[in-house]
């Protein structure tokens, strides 16, 4: 299970220099262009899950895996308002939502998310001595 997680870890942060946002006229931003402390707080979720993987610390892991996720839905939450917030200035709404709509999620989420959900739910199971000592 040590390398199902260690890939999933691989997978997390190759996706944050992946294009996650598409902007027509600039172009793909990844993690770093997106937000810097928001990429700065992935790599150092997904360093302390190395820290558990290294200690065989299977919670450690899922719990910085379950950082990970909820950073990651965070940021597209935080993604979309932001979207709506920069076109604010157009007098209708409906503008501002076919403006807004124009800025599209790319294809590194799906790296993302995967790698997150392997380190989630790769769970070693522990042999139990089924000896019993009279």
């Amino acid at each position: 299970m040590k390398n199902i997680q260690l890939s999933g870890l691989v997978l997390v942060v190759i996706g944050s220099f992946l294009p996650l946002v598409h902007v027509p006229v600039i172009g793909n931003w990844n993690y770093w262009k997106l937000d810097h402390y928001l990429a700065i707080a992935c790599w150092i979720f997904a360093a302390c899950a190395v820290f558990g993987i290294v200690n065989n610390s299977a919670r450690v892991v899922r719990f910085f895996g379950i950082l990970l996720i909820l950073l990651f839905a965070f940021t597209l939450v935080a993604v979309k308002m932001q979207s709506l917030e920069y076109f604010s200035f157009l007098p209708f709404k409906s503008w501002r939502e076919a403006f807004a709509g124009v800025v599209k999620l790319k294809w590194g989420w799906v790296l993302e998310f995967l790698g997150a959900f392997l380190m989630v739910f790769a769970v070693g199971r522990k042999k139990i001595n089924q000896r019993t000592q009279i």
